[in-house]
Formats: structure tokens, sequence, C-alpha cells
């Protein structure tokens, strides 16, 4: 039972797959096929500005500087020159299309 969810305080897990496994990813793939690949989208808006009601424009100015003290405690100097560089370059190669163009049609 590799899959089976941790139980909380209250003894009721949390429902649905272990993230991350193979019976997950499936879950996500019927999701996306019965809602559309937008519906990902939409939720994300939606939790976006429930977070945003709820905390306050403040609240995201604290949660970066406490990502910001923790990456700076992680990191060395030399991996801000490393991102530095990498900022505003593209990658080499483009990503992957899930339709065809107007254009090719």
């Amino acid at each position: 039972m590799a899959e089976q969810n941790q139980r909380s305080k209250t003894g009721r897990g949390k429902r649905g797959p272990v993230a991350g496994t193979p019976a997950a990813r499936r879950g996500g793939e019927a999701v996306r096929n019965k809602y559309g690949s937008g519906f990902y989208s939409e939720i994300g808006k939606k939790g976006g500005n429930t977070v945003k009601r709820e905390h306050g424009p403040t609240f995201y100015s604290e949660i970066g500087k406490k990502g910001g003290e923790s990456t700076k405690a992680r990191q060395d100097p030399d991996f801000y020159v490393r991102i530095g560089k990498k900022g505003g370059t593209t990658k080499k190669s483009p990503r992957k299309r899930t339709s065809t163009p107007p254009s090719q049609q």
C-alpha cells in the first residue's frame, strides 16, 4: 500500500492518490480530458484571488522576503551571478506547441 495517504490528527487522510504517483498522473489526465487544460488556469486564478482577499497585499511582500532570505542562506554568492546572466536570455529550444498555428492550417 505505497500509495496510501497519510492520516491527519482527525484520523481522516486526504482524498485521492499520493502526488507524483502514476495513479495521480492518471487522475490529472482524466481531469484535463474532462474539463480542458484551461480549467487549471481558472482554478489557479480563483485560488490566487482568495489568498489575495484573505491575506491582503502585504502577505506577498512578506513571503517574498522570507523566500529571498532562505535563498540567500542556501546559495553561494556565485548563484546570483549565474542567475543574473540567465536573466533575459531565451531557451535554446522553443516550447512544444499543442496545436497547429492558424498560419499553417
